[in-house]
This record gives C-alpha cells, sequence and structure tokens, in this order.
C-alpha cells in the first residue's frame, strides 16, 4: 500500500490491508507556500499521485495561476470559492477538467476538501512550475504523471 496521512498518529504498524482511520482534529495545520493557505493531508499516495486535502483559506487569500494536471474535485464547506467562471458556496461541489487553468480564491475565507487526481501546477512569476507547498512540480510528481500516461 502506497498511500498514507502525513502526521496521522496510530497508523505505524499497521497491516497492509487495515482500514486507516484518520483522527483530521489531531493533524496539524500545514502552510501552502501562498499566504493564508493551509492544509491538513488526509491522504497521499506519491505512486499514483493522488491526495486528499482538508484546505482552509483566510479572507482574501489567493491560489494563483494554477493548471489542473487531471480532475480535481472540491466540497465548499465553509465560506465561498470564486473564480472567473463564478463561484461555489458552502454545501456547494465543484470539479475542475484536466488542463483548465485559473486563480482562485475565498474573499470571506474558506474550508474546502479537495480531491487531486494529480497535483495541480502552479505557474510562478520566475517561470518556475511548482505544488501546492512550493516543490518542484517535475521533480516531486513526474513519475506519477508518466505513470499516468501525462508525458
Amino acid at each position: 500500500m502506497t498511500a498514507f496521512t502525513p502526521n496521522a498518529p496510530g497508523h505505524a504498524g499497521l497491516g497492509e490491508k487495515d482500514s486507516r482511520f484518520v483522527a483530521v482534529a489531531e493533524l496539524p495545520w500545514e502552510k501552502a507556500m501562498f499566504p493564508g493557505v493551509e492544509y491538513k493531508t488526509l491522504c497521499m499516495d506519491k505512486e499514483a499521485g493522488t491526495m486528499t486535502v482538508l484546505m482552509r483559506m483566510a479572507p482574501g487569500a489567493t491560489l494563483p495561476d494554477h493548471e489542473h494536471t487531471l480532475t480535481e474535485q472540491t466540497y465548499v464547506l465553509e465560506g465561498r470559492l470564486v473564480d472567473r467562471d463564478g463561484e461555489c458556496r458552502a454545501g456547494d461541489f465543484i470539479y475542475r477538467p484536466a488542463g483548465s487553468r485559473h486563480s482562485a480564491s475565498c474573499p470571506e475565507g474558506g474550508l474546502m476538501l479537495a480531491i487531486f487526481q494529480m497535483p495541480n501546477k502552479f505557474y510562478l512569476e520566475d517561470g518556475r512550475v511548482v505544488d501546492f507547498v512550493g516543490g518542484d512540480w517535475q521533480e516531486k510528481w513526474g513519475a506519477a504523471a508518466k505513470a499516468a500516461g501525462l508525458g
């Protein structure tokens, strides 16, 4: 099993086929590379590139220009998520197709459950392409992308 939950207490020593119960309240909030954006990784599989996160954005926080490598699914728990195509309010769900590109913000702040088939590519002004936490996208996710037939 290659999926895991970083920082999850009680997962060490579990068998390959054992269920992983995640006490979300016990996971620390981690800072993304973008001001006002924090997350808790609920499940990650680096080999497959899949990831599920609980994301919290402070009022006015923005996710800058990024591309959805594969489908991204987001369920808004609190607040609203806004981009050029419209807005997704608490209790609403949005998914974005592979190859779509945009920036998004939470004017009043927000809490979302986000499921990635492959982490997004963020395009920085200095030309670098990074993931959500600032790691070189190709270095961290290139093997998973290749295995998924993306290049």
